[in-house]
């Protein structure tokens, strides 16, 4: 009996490698949204890694995450890495910029897994909106395989992308506000010191004289 429930179980484990070793080796989970602000104010909040920390859907997800930074502050080379009890730990490094366009970065998860993808943001926009595209893409070892397996990754990881763009939009779109506001107080001011400096033509004008 015991003899027959081994084979069993060895069949089904069997099955179960070969199932997961014939899932896909590559994933890629994307997600957009249209923010009604111009490219480089949203690109300002991708760039700079410190910025992430009001947008970042992990950020929110796991408050006792800590956070440090290498490198420059934004760009190329720029780099942050976390660690927390949810958030696991890992790190990312910015490897290419197009300005207002694209951001390219390197994700590396430590723990509780280990894998390394990429993270692809692009910017493009359009009269006074951008359609902002965020895109991970990888391959998935076979641990990762037997996780997808069981799990919506792109369920569950494009969930998060859009709670972060959602985010992202309500911070860029109160940016482009604040942007005409001054812009308009700007030119209202300049309008108003125009009209309140006299014209050459007033200036130079004789006193009327009265003998």
């Amino acid at each position: 009996m015991l003899k027959k429930i081994a084979i069993g179980l060895g069949v089904v484990l069997a099955v179960l490698v070969t199932v997961i070793a014939l899932q896909p080796s590559e994933f890629m989970i994307e997600r957009s949204a249209t923010i009604n602000a111009p490219a480089d104010i949203i690109y300002a909040q991708i760039e700079d890694l410190h910025a992430w920390e009001a947008w970042s859907p992990w950020a929110k997800m796991d408050p006792n995450m800590k956070s440090t930074y290498e490198g420059p502050n934004s760009g190329v080379g720029a780099v942050t890495a976390w660690e927390g009890p949810e958030a696991g730990k890992g790190r990312m490094e910015i490897t290419a910029v197009k300005p207002n366009q694209e951001v390219d970065i390197k994700l590396e998860f430590l723990e509780p897994m280990q894998a390394t993808d990429r993270a692809l943001f692009s910017l493009t926009e359009s009269n006074a909106t951008t359609t902002v595209t965020w895109r991970m893409e990888g391959n998935n070892n076979f641990v990762g395989k037997g996780f997808a397996l069981f799990m919506n990754m792109d369920k569950m990881v494009g969930s998060d992308f859009e709670k972060g763009l959602a985010a992202m939009k309500t911070i860029a779109e109160g940016a482009a506000q604040k942007r005409e506001a001054e812009r308009a107080a700007a030119q209202a001011a300049a309008v108003a010191a125009q009209q309140a400096t006299p014209t050459p033509a007033a200036a130079e004008s004789p006193t009327p004289n009265k003998h």
